[in-house]
């Protein structure tokens, strides 16, 4: 026997703190059930406090956008308190109580509201798709439909957390390097609009005409000087034209076929796409999702056009009766490595194993990636920067030696 401290709600609402000696926590459920509570935190051998994951209502809360964190966290907890054999409408309340942005308290209140009424928890969720994608709805029916929601639960956020460990790795590879590019710029800007302009009336008295590097320099510098409302209008034309670009459909296929071609990031951009769609489909296949319908899933949240467009032909080939490996290697986007892994996987009834290797192999080769790209992009960018300013600086210089030798 343990002793066991929890927090529970009478009839009142009112919270009420006390020991129980019990054999595990489902007793203790049962007994503060039996007594009226509605336990919100147990916890074996301490003093429930503030920090407890079930132990107090949070009021008020943080707004704001729902991250994958936030679903990784909601998702544990979740599937511990369903495991512990709570009902699923005070899983719910308890939930909503503590969750700490007001967005999500909202929205957990709302599906608590529609489960009572009699909504299944799949059709409660459907209703917020802003919170809860495809890919989340759909893994919680099939564990619904198998009675495993909890270990579908859990499948979820380990799946959720290696997608955000890949974006933060992403974040981090582009982040760098976007910085220091845009210090750059902002030094050859300053160069060009103080410094270079001291050098005119200078270069004024010079006889014959100025080098060509010299030319360029003070081209520069008097177009952003007099026309940089001009220049300041291109910039954000073409900013407004590819944000538009973006919400169609040829605009959005164009934009993420060249993002797959970029000289240093295009790879990692394609290890990133075929690492998730690989965890994304092997999840949904080892939840018990059907082939056809995880393929759905799959496309619409694959996050580029160019392999949502494969993952769609693979569907429609697979209707009429092809295998999944042809349609992929046919699509030109998938390694061979991949297309052969995922052929013998079909072949020998291991397809969610398969695909899982490849996506741990590709997690790795992504890891690789950004610590080397973080390696190499910093000397480039460094050398960018000498020799744009290195540039600037002897073309400001070179007239200045024709006038010494004129002197001599």
């Amino acid at each position: 026997m343990a002793l066991f401290q929890y927090t529970a709600r009478n009839n009142q609402g009112k919270v009420v703190t006390g020991t129980i000696e019990a054999g595990n926590q489902s007793v203790v459920i049962k007994q503060l059930r039996e007594q009226g509570l509605l336990p919100t935190g147990i916890q074996e051998g301490a003093t429930l406090g503030a920090n407890t994951a079930l132990a107090k209502t949070k009021p008020g809360g943080r707004s704001g956008k729902i991250r994958l964190d936030d679903l990784v966290v909601f998702s544990r907890q979740f599937a511990t308190m369903i495991r512990a054999g709570l009902p699923l409408i005070e899983v719910l309340n308890i939930l909503s109580e503590q969750a700490e942005k007001a967005t999500m308290r909202q929205v957990l209140k709302t599906i608590e509201k529609d489960v009572e009424a009699g909504s299944s928890l799949t059709e409660a969720m459907v209703k917020h798709p802003k919170v809860f994608n495809t890919f989340f709805v759909s893994m919680v029916k099939a564990g619904e439909a198998a009675g495993m929601l909890a270990s579908i639960l859990d499948q979820i956020a380990t799946y959720m957390e290696k997608v955000a460990s890949l974006q933060r790795k992403i974040k981090s590879a582009v982040m760098y390097p976007s910085v220091v590019a845009t210090v750059a710029m902002l030094i050859t800007v300053f160069l060009l609009t103080s410094v270079v302009p001291v050098f005119v009336d200078i270069f004024s008295a010079i006889e014959g005409e100025l080098p060509m590097p010299t030319r360029i320099v003070l081209f520069a510098s008097d177009t952003l000087r007099n026309y940089y409302p001009y220049v300041l209008a291109v910039l954000i034309g073409v900013a407004i034209f590819i944000f538009q670009a973006t919400k169609t459909k040829n605009g959005r296929y164009f934009l993420d076929r060249m993002k797959l071609r970029l000289p240093i990031f295009g790879p990692l951009f394609l290890k990133v796409a075929i690492s998730k769609f690989s965890r994304t489909l092997s999840t949904l296949i080892r939840s018990g999702v059907s082939i056809l319908a995880a393929l759905d899933i799959v496309a619409s949240t694959s996050g580029n056009c160019v392999v949502e467009e494969a993952v769609i032909k693979t569907r429609i080939a697979i209707q009429n009766g092809e295998s999944i490996a042809k349609p992929l290697t046919e699509s030109n986007i998938f390694p061979p490595m991949v297309t052969r892994m995922v052929d013998v996987g079909e072949r020998v009834g291991s397809l969610e194993s398969m695909l899982s290797k490849i996506a741990d192999f590709y997690e790795d080769q992504v890891d690789a990636t950004v610590s080397g790209l973080t390696s190499l992009i910093e000397p480039l960018l460094i050398v960018f920067l000498g020799v744009v300013v290195g540039f600037i600086v002897i073309a400001m210089f070179m007239p200045l030696f024709k006038m010494i030798e004129y002197i001599k």
